[in-house]
């Protein structure tokens, strides 16, 4: 089973949601700038090729080719890694927010997580508001359980609530 990131806009919009699987990236390790630019994700990719020629020039240099390779694995295996997190990044810092995280086989049924758990959370919200009835009756009494008696045998101080 997968975990997806529910990530909100900044308008609050759940139809416009976007679920961000956590994961291995293969496209992203195999070609992260093309990965970048496929989600948009502009500073990443200029990050990414950056990197390449900086290894590239590195192991130019004699004697260097072998360790720029495995630098160059290493980098590939990061990206693969975290790609999906940087993406999460990213939209965080374009103002999104983050809803939380569903447990699915696949994304359709994420997304329907997701959507079920959005009704069922907006039905416990209209139950929860007060009936205008309601509204004429003082408020309960402040403190732990029975008006002002200790919990658990936790002494109370007079005069403090």
């Amino acid at each position: 089973m997968a975990s997806y990131v529910v990530m909100e806009p900044p308008e609050r919009n759940p139809e416009q949601a976007v679920l961000v699987r956590d994961g291995f990236a293969i496209l992203a390790f195999i070609a992260p700038f093309l990965w970048f630019l496929w989600h948009r994700m502009w500073l990443e990719a200029l990050a990414a090729v950056a990197a390449a020629l900086l290894l590239g020039a590195f192991g130019a240099l004699e004697g260097w080719s072998v360790a720029a390779t495995v630098a160059s694995l290493c980098l590939s295996l990061f990206f693969g890694l975290e790609a999906r997190n940087l993406r999460v990044s990213m939209l965080k810092r374009r103002g999104w927010h983050e809803w939380g995280v569903v447990d699915a086989d696949n994304r359709d049924e994420a997304e329907t997580r997701f959507m079920a758990e959005l009704v069922f959370a907006d039905d416990e919200a209209r139950q929860e508001t007060p009936s205008p009835a309601l509204t004429d009756r003082p408020a309960p009494a402040k403190g732990f359980g029975r008006g002002s008696e200790p919990a658990l045998g936790l002494f109370s101080y007079p005069g403090a609530r």
